[in-house]
């Protein structure tokens, strides 16, 4: 089959590799349909991600179809489609039973797919724990509406869902990009007083302004003072960090009121400081990353019922086998790109 592979630092390329086989009495067989490029896929490349191994198939947001399931997977079967979840989680440990299945303590628990074993740009994925990794799909929902509940929607939705918002609450989200539109959508849920996006990007801008036309958006130059302008306590109540850099970091603390929750999803190419001498008195609650997706199955009934739709963040459409043009444009931010859709062959 063809799979895009890791090759080194800086390099990807698509690469002949053997279809996956059941392992693990737990597996199933995914035959992808649909996948996307993530910017997590652009920090492997980049050599940010130093555990990633060399020669895996890259990426980690797909949907598809089961192919073969394991002797001991119990809630799908061949023919089901599913989306995949960005995690691999036994269900089991102390971390899944209390949620926290990012820190699974399974081999391979957490975030693998893609990064330490084989992933989803390609024609096929063995997706271990297939029972918690996979959720059926709504006949009524289609593969573009789910493509994204297994990463940046489940990331999003884990972000609202930590941040403890309520409707009282002005929150600021840092980052217009795809998995922050994924978090303001989360966020609209919980229906807090004010909602500020603040992106750098004219093109993201506009994006933000046409779909989410209720939503207050600004430029970093500007944050603090419409953040302060728009709060009632000196400051965002809530405020999560989706971009992902050392600006926005110090953004983050330094737009949110005293005794605010500042949730970091953002993942950084290098380590952040935090200026206690500065930030004393202010004190904050800080809540990091990475995404515990395991609320996939609710956010496929949001959607389902008209509650959440990501489509619009589609603006690319490719074949696998165009995939290099695709990572192309995605890595460039060219044509007005947002996510794009990669069309199993």
């Amino acid at each position: 089959m063809l799979a895009y592979t890791y090759i080194d630092k800086g390099i990807f390329g698509m690469k002949e590799k053997p279809m996956p086989m059941i392992s693990e009495p737990k597996d199933a067989i995914v035959r992808v349909t649909l996948s996307s490029i993530c910017t997590s896929d652009l920090h492997i490349k980049h050599g940010s991600v130093p555990r990633a191994v060399k020669g895996i198939t890259v990426g980690h947001e797909m949907v598809g179809i089961v192919e073969q399931t394991g002797p001991e997977v119990k809630t799908v079967k061949p023919g089901d489609r599913v989306t995949v979840n960005v995690e691999t989680f036994c269900g089991e440990c102390f971390f899944c039973k209390n949620g926290y299945v990012n820190n699974c303590t399974d081999k391979n628990g957490g975030w693998a797919l893609g990064y330490r074993i084989d992933g989803g740009q390609a024609e096929y994925v063995r997706v271990p724990y297939a029972d918690q990794g996979l959720n059926r799909i709504p006949d009524n929902v289609s593969d573009e509406q789910a493509l994204f509940v297994g990463d940046i929607l489940a990331t999003g939705f884990w972000a609202a869902r930590i941040s403890e918002i309520t409707p009282e609450d002005t929150v600021l989200i840092i980052g217009g990009g795809p998995t922050g539109i994924c978090t303001l959508l989360c966020t609209m849920l919980k229906k807090p007083e004010k909602i500020i996006v603040c992106e750098k990007s004219a093109e993201r801008i506009d994006f933000i302004r046409k779909h989410y036309p209720d939503i207050i958006v600004t430029t970093p130059d500007k944050c603090h003072e419409v953040t302060i302008n728009n709060s009632k306590h000196g400051g965002a109540d809530k405020v999560i960090e989706v971009a992902g850099t050392e600006d926005s970091f110090n953004m983050a603390w330094k737009c949110a009121r005293p005794n605010a929750i500042v949730t970091i999803v953002a993942l950084y190419d290098k380590p952040q400081i935090l200026p206690l001498p500065e930030m004393y008195g202010k004190n904050l609650t800080f809540k990091t990353g990475g995404v515990d997706g395991c609320d996939c199955a609710e956010i496929l009934n949001l959607i389902s019922q008209g509650k959440i739709d990501t489509t619009p963040l589609i603006t690319h459409r490719f074949k696998l086998n165009r995939i290099e043009e695709a990572y192309h444009i995605f890595e460039n931010h060219l044509d007005g790109v947002i996510k794009t859709a990669i069309e199993g062959i």
